[in-house]
């Protein structure tokens, strides 16, 4: 009888799965690199950044056509760095700080506060206003016109290096700013309530949605990964009560908004006695503060490039495993869930 129930379940889940949605690949990312972003604007997907083992960045820029389903190599970032916060407005792309490689001394992170414009139809980039606050591995979500950088790390108060690495003291931030594009400035909001980095992130009704996570360190083998979903409002600079926790907590995952939905795909996870990449997918419905489990993806990553186009949410290379190992295993994969409504 309780093999009967089982295999019930597990009918109705798949049957439930295959409602939603299904999993296809795309043609596959010509340079695998882990710690890759996506963003998507005008119909195209693409994707930015990615690190050399050792912490270097490598700085790519890659065009996906979903309609030919070609990768198209563009200029690279005008200045190479991992970890930056991407945003799509009005046509273009903001990128907003990241970390750079030391020009001296031990491998490490550099916390940069550097504002880009990338123009996808010229492939150009142009310097805007800097961010106040100097940070990597943060999240940027617009809503009305403005774009809130949410989050990150950086070094700790009174550092006297300006890098983290694994034996630095550094400092994990809830520090939110809002960018006009239009007037080219900035303004400093009120702080998310849970410090935290490496986290996913979506817009729906006019609030943005921080999801996820990890606190108390940049680095996955020293900090906690979180499930928490909080919930700011800018018409009111004001944070509200927690949503609903993701169902897996993790980090350094890939997320974009559909259809009044937060979809969060991939992450990583390291504790005393686990180690490991996700296959997860999974959606937050604002409306209801209830969570879905979709069918996972194919193979399991971390530091991937997502982003939705039509109905379909994209999920490109990364790396198949969590970090700390010193072996470099991203993946080539490049997949696409197609909605089903």
């Amino acid at each position: 009888m309780r093999l009967a129930v089982v295999s019930l379940g597990l009918t109705l889940w798949t049957a439930l799965g295959h409602a939603q949605g299904k999993w296809m690949d795309v043609a596959p990312f010509p340079e695998p690199k882990e710690e890759v972003m996506g963003e998507a604007a005008n119909g195209k997907l693409y994707v930015f950044a990615g690190l050399i083992p050792l912490w270097h960045p490598a700085g790519l820029v890659y065009e996906f056509d979903p309609a030919a389903n070609t990768w198209t190599k563009k200029k690279p970032m005008a200045l190479p760095s991992h970890h930056v916060a991407f945003c799509e407005h009005d046509g273009k792309i903001y990128a907003f700080g990241g970390f750079v490689y030391p020009e001296s001394g031990p491998a490490a992170w550099v916390p940069i506060n550097n504002t880009w414009e990338y123009d996808p139809a010229k492939d150009s980039w142009k310097a805007l206003a800097p961010m106040p606050t100097k940070r990597g591995a943060a999240v940027a979500a617009e809503v009305n016109g403005k774009i809130y950088v949410i989050g990150g790390a950086t070094t700790a108060p009174g550092a006297k290096e300006n890098f983290i690495n694994f034996t630095t003291r550094q400092n994990v931030l809830g520090t939110v700013e809002e960018f006009d594009p239009k007037s080219n400035t900035w303004r400093a909001r009120t702080s998310m309530p849970t410090p935290r980095n490496h986290m996913g992130v979506g817009a729906v009704n006019g609030k943005i949605y921080v999801i996820g996570g990890r606190v108390g360190a940049a680095f996955i083998s020293l900090a906690s990964d979180i499930s928490l979903v909080e919930i700011y409002n800018p018409a009111t600079d004001i944070w509200e009560p927690p949503g609903a926790r993701m169902p897996t907590a993790r980090s350094a995952v890939a997320s974009a908004a559909y259809n009044g939905k937060i979809y969060i795909a991939g992450g990583e996870w390291q504790d005393t006695v686990v180690q490991t990449a996700f296959r997860a997918f999974e959606a937050y419905d604002p409306a209801t503060n209830t969570w879905s489990t979709l069918p996972p993806m194919a193979t399991p990553r971390h530091g991937v490039a997502g982003a939705v186009i039509g109905n379909r949410f994209y999920a490109v290379s990364g790396d198949v495993q969590s970090s700390g190992t010193g072996v470099a295993v991203s993946t080539p994969a490049a997949t696409a869930f197609e909605f089903s409504k």
